[in-house]
């Protein structure tokens, strides 16, 4: 030992302090390593799927490529912004996102019986596509300053934030995004501690609406979806195609699948949609059931890693927008799977970050930056 007078100095490892500069790196530009990391494999993963899907395309290939370099720095954007600042300009996003919503039925642009873009002349803009975030962060914002779990008035004030552009979006019509936006809430009004009463109340009205909606609400095409659902042998080559392909693609891939190039469903254009909504049952047939649950599994990693920034945000506003955004990707996930299986009527609900896509990617990326600046909150608070 040196002089007894002077401190003595303990000096971490060189490996140690190197693990330090760099954990501060990511800190300073508010980025998660880890979800980071997982969101590259899984576009990377998509990438590949989707040259085969497309039949080797190789614009459809560029197109998605320009999309998500746009999608990635809309994450690495947003997550720079500080989470007071979002939450202060939440109902300014979610009333901006109600106008555009309204501007779509006198400006819109129509396609396929559906009037849902705005066009701004080099590109076509889905207005309800803005709801996917504003809707989540202004249910968490709501919640947030108020005493949980939450008071009856407080519930049906929520309940008419998630509604009116549930209605709105359901009126252009478009049944799975007005679907996955009243999700989005009513995740938040769940995590805020929603009385186990209420839940089952609504299970109840939801079932007894059932009638009523089947009669006035839906669609002719909708009405078919389901029917289709319920029996897709009745209109073999109809209504019933796209869900019988799907099974057939999907069960000749067994376990190791055909190999990249050789699913004859998919190239063979037996298989419609292949690069949107179906693709996950090009996957399945070229690569098989390990193909498929290595994508799981990067679905679930994400997941876990969303609601472990949720579970340790250090304030309600964080934890509930973070758990609604994991969880809605969840719904997304679950939705496109059941619906290609056969489980769940097809609703047109893109495979995340796999089917071909814009804005959707761009918003689902976004999403990813709002989960990686509550990350980064608690630093920022210490």
């Amino acid at each position: 030992m040196r002089n007894g007078s002077q401190d003595f100095v303990r000096r971490l490892p060189d490996s140690a302090l190197h693990f330090s500069r760099v954990q501060s790196l990511w800190r300073r530009i508010h980025i998660d390593p880890l979800l980071l990391m997982l969101l590259m494999l899984l576009t990377a993963y998509g990438l590949i799927v989707l040259y085969s899907a497309s039949g080797q395309s190789e614009s459809i290939l560029r197109r998605q490529v320009v999309f998500y370099a746009v999608a990635y720095i809309a994450m690495l954007i947003t997550a720079q912004i500080d989470l007071q600042v979002i939450r202060r300009w939440a109902v300014w996003l979610y009333l901006g996102g109600i106008g555009l919503l309204l501007l779509v039925f006198f400006v819109g642009v129509g396609a396929k019986g559906a009037q849902r873009w705005i066009s701004l002349g080099f590109m076509r803009f889905q207005p309800s596509e803005v709801m996917k975030i504003a809707v989540p962060v202004m249910t968490a914002a709501f919640f947030a300053s108020r005493s949980l779990p939450p008071k009856f008035a407080h519930i049906v004030i929520c309940l008419l934030i998630i509604a009116l552009p549930g209605v709105l979006i359901f009126k252009q019509p478009d049944l799975g995004t007005a679907i996955l936006i009243s999700a989005s809430g009513i995740i938040v009004l769940f995590l805020a501690g929603l009385p186990w009463r209420y839940i089952f109340g609504s299970v109840f009205l939801l079932g007894a609406s059932i009638w009523p909606m089947w009669h006035w609400l839906m669609k002719d095409y909708q009405k078919q979806r389901v029917l289709t659902l319920l029996d897709p042998e009745a209109d073999k080559l109809g209504a019933g195609w796209n869900i019988i392909q799907s099974k057939t693609a999907i069960g000749s891939g067994g376990v190791y699948g055909k190999g990249l190039f050789n699913g004859t469903q998919s190239q063979l254009d037996f298989l419609p949609e292949s690069h949107t909504d179906f693709i996950i049952a090009v996957m399945a047939e070229e690569f098989g059931l390990m193909g498929v649950l290595l994508l799981l599994s990067l679905y679930l990693l994400v997941i876990t890693r969303g609601l472990f920034i949720a579970w340790s945000s250090q304030n309600m506003f964080g934890r509930l927008l973070a758990g609604s955004i994991t969880l809605t990707f969840f719904v997304y996930v679950f939705v496109n799977i059941g619906m290609v299986a056969g489980m769940l009527p097809v609703v047109g609900v893109p495979l995340p970050l796999v089917s071909l896509g814009g804005t959707s990617i761009v918003t689902l990326m976004t999403g990813f930056g709002l989960l990686m600046a509550i990350a980064t909150e608690k630093k920022r608070v210490r």
